[in-house]
């Protein structure tokens, strides 16, 4: 295999969605080294960006039988529709991929779901700051997450008072978001849910606010400190300790380098986040030779399947015929932005191989190629297609039985290009 087309292959696909049509062909010519210094270093202005949307505060549900709650519904459902398919067109349409990337990631690594919080306000405050420390320092976010209505909501947190301390949002801090599994006690995370009473959030809007009557204002003994914490002072010691740097890097190579594959315990990537800076960290990821090891592979979520087909065929979500369909096929792959299955997030590589969704994924893809233009792929001589399509979709090298398969198939353009998107080699970033 040629480790050159596979490391720009996989610097595409994992940092960047995948490339648009010539983006890998120039990328190769300027070279793995050049092609990471523009990944990391975009231009300042992004003119792909999409203008967020503006939602107005819906205010509580009305009464189950009255006449306002028809239209409440029905504005519940229009504001999560349009913040959908701005993520999503912005995922496509960005100039500046590995921060939407990262955003993508912190989703998944502070996973919240409208299902819960219902309201796409709160849903869209919680992007807005995943967009704005998507490269920065992870204790800024940290911190910011803490008051972050959407989260404050999917972990009970207007639950968690003085009287009644509930454990939810202090054991999803330590184990999910900052420290990782055995690495605090039970009697920590008691502890931290005292440190983090007292918060109340009005659902529809977000906003949060600190009850003094409601908070714990008592001394708490977490991660061997004991003394009078806030819920920002015990945010700073759990980020403080050496675990959060590692456990950091470990979220950070299983999302970009390997789910199967684990990270070697001397690796620099975790010395490199000592002050928990993101954009080092990723600098330090993006520059080993781990993208240049086989074993090294990372199957694509659906989402970022799906961005990645629309990018090489030039679709824009927003203009796609149907958003019920495109919906519906996101929700038979089982991944739509804004609802993962729970505070774990997604899962990774054979969960998204299973049979039925390879057929769901056939589906999806011949209605996206029935709404593109193939002009370009048909101008080619059908000898050529297959290596064509390798370029274009950024697919290190075909394998034999992919090849005839494709060659088969070669003068039929839409049954051509469905097969080539569905191909292991495409779905799994090699």
């Amino acid at each position: 295999m040629d480790l050159k087309r596979l490391e720009v292959s996989r610097l595409f696909h994992r940092f960047a969605f995948g490339p648009r049509p010539g983006e890998f062909a120039a990328a190769l010519k300027l070279g793995p080294a050049n092609f990471k210094d523009s990944l990391l270093n975009p231009p300042l202005v992004d003119l792909g960006s999409q203008k967020e949307p503006i939602f107005s505060d819906l205010g509580p549900r009305p009464a189950a039988n009255s006449l306002a709650v028809k239209e409440f519904s029905q504005s519940l459902r229009s504001q999560s529709k349009e913040l959908t398919i701005w993520w999503l067109n912005q995922m496509v349409l960005t100039q500046k991929p590995l921060q939407e990337k990262m955003v993508w990631f912190w989703h998944g690594h502070w996973a919240t779901s409208i299902g819960k919080v219902n309201y796409s306000l709160p849903m869209l405050k919680q992007n807005q700051t995943f967009r704005k420390y998507a490269l920065g320092n992870f204790r800024d976010l940290s911190q910011v997450m803490l008051l972050d209505g959407a989260l404050q909501i999917w972990l009970d947190g207007n639950e968690n008072t003085l009287k009644a301390p509930n454990e939810n949002l202090a054991r999803e801090v330590m184990e999910l978001f900052i420290l990782g599994v055995d690495r605090y006690s039970e009697d920590d995370v008691k502890e931290l849910s005292r440190a983090l009473t007292g918060y109340q959030v009005v659902r529809s809007t977000g906003v949060v606010t600190l009850n003094q009557r409601r908070r714990d204002k008592n001394s708490v003994a977490i991660l061997g400190k004991s003394t009078v914490m806030g819920a920002p002072d015990a945010i700073d010691h759990i980020v403080d300790q050496a675990d959060c740097a590692r456990f950091l890097a470990e979220r950070l190579w299983y999302r970009f380098i390997s789910s199967s594959e684990n990270m070697p315990k001397d690796h620099p990537l975790v010395g490199a986040l000592v002050d928990r800076e993101i954009s080092r960290g990723l600098k330090v990821l993006i520059n080993s030779q781990d993208l240049s090891n086989p074993n090294n592979s990372i199957v694509k979520s659906p989402v970022e399947w799906f961005v990645s087909v629309c990018k090489a065929l030039k679709l824009t979500p927003s203009k796609l015929e149907s958003f019920t369909k495109l919906n519906n096929y996101l929700d038979k792959m089982a991944q739509i932005p804004f609802s993962p299955p729970n505070v774990g997030g997604w899962p990774t590589d054979e969960a998204w191989l299973s049979p039925a969704s390879a057929q769901f994924r056939i589906a999806f893809a011949t209605w996206l190629v029935k709404q593109a233009d193939l002009s370009d792929i048909g101008s080619v001589t059908p000898e050529k297609r297959i290596s064509y399509l390798a370029d274009l979709l950024a697919v290190p090298e075909w394998t034999p039985r992919t090849s005839s398969a494709l060659y088969d198939v070669r003068a039929n353009l839409p049954r051509l290009v469905t097969l080539a998107i569905c191909t292991p080699e495409y779905v799994v970033s090699q």
